[in-house]
């Protein structure tokens, strides 16, 4: 905090006095435990009770939408202390982001919304000041569950580039070669064009640079994690989502959490640099 303070921007020492002086909250946090304590628990933002200051209330966690719907329907039985424009409720919108550090860096945010469309078309310019991109995408939870089926689908893609360049390596075939294959057929996708996973074919990319930086395989493996826990809830077969939780989640034990996910290339496949 004193970094911040002492760089002129104002600080407080609990989410409750945040809540106390701000008429829009935008919380980012690492699991649903977190994000219901500094909601719900002590000194956390709704410990006034149901009098609330802040008319918006953004979370752009990535939780489970069990999590976010429960949470939006406590705040939407609030009341405002004081009625802004037509509302005299607080609002919840859940906005998960996808881009990652360099995409925060950039402003080229992608936000995936859910909550109430007219606080999503209020909120749009707030989510542009961060981002490039805002997709709306229903009602409060909604969000969430389309940032774990876009993790999902990335682990997944990620796990079968990474085996299908292990396996060219071992068949004699350069991941240079097929990379230039992928992407002029087929096969080409965001993890063979735009974040290969071979130290060597691209620059500016965590395999790059020892796969430092990007986005973490412990993270990877609690989005898959929350994938799993979402499938089982409304009884869905999903033997892939299985099976790469626990690839992500063997790579975390062995000691490779903090390596970006797409670390699996050398740390699962054993895959090779092409320097």
């Amino acid at each position: 905090m004193k970094k911040f303070s002492g760089r002129g921007i104002p600080t407080k020492e609990t989410p409750f006095e945040v809540a106390e002086t701000s008429d829009v909250i935008v919380t980012m946090l690492p699991s649903s435990s977190n994000v219901l304590e500094v909601y719900t628990g002590p000194n956390g933002l709704l410990h006034g009770g149901n009098a609330l200051r802040p008319w918006l209330l953004i979370d752009s966690s990535t939780v489970d939408p069990q999590t976010s719907r429960r949470l939006s329907a406590t705040i939407s039985n609030c009341v405002l202390k004081e009625k802004k424009g037509c509302r005299d409720t607080p609002v919840m919108l859940d906005a998960p982001v996808s881009g990652g550090v360099p995409g925060a860096e950039a402003g080229s945010l992608t936000f995936m919304v859910g909550g109430l469309e007219e606080a999503y078309l209020a909120a749009r310019p707030l989510f542009l000041s961060m981002g490039k991109n805002t997709i709306y995408c229903g009602g409060a939870g909604n969000g969430v569950a389309a940032k774990i089926c876009n993790n999902l689908a990335m682990a997944v893609s990620m796990l079968g580039v990474s085996e299908a360049f292990a396996l060219g390596q071992s068949l004699g075939i350069t991941a240079h070669t097929l990379t230039r294959i992928f992407n002029s057929s087929s096969a080409r996708c965001w993890s063979s064009d735009s974040y290969n996973p071979v130290p060597g074919v691209m620059e500016g990319v965590p395999s790059s640079r020892d796969y430092d930086g990007g986005f973490s395989s412990n993270l990877m493996a609690k989005d898959l994690k929350l994938a799993a826990a979402s499938a089982e809830d409304v009884g869905l077969k999903c033997p892939l989502t299985s099976q790469a939780q626990k690839i992500y989640m063997e790579l975390c034990k062995k000691g490779h959490e903090r390596k970006d996910f797409s670390s699996v290339f050398r740390h699962y496949y054993s895959g090779e640099d092409e320097l």
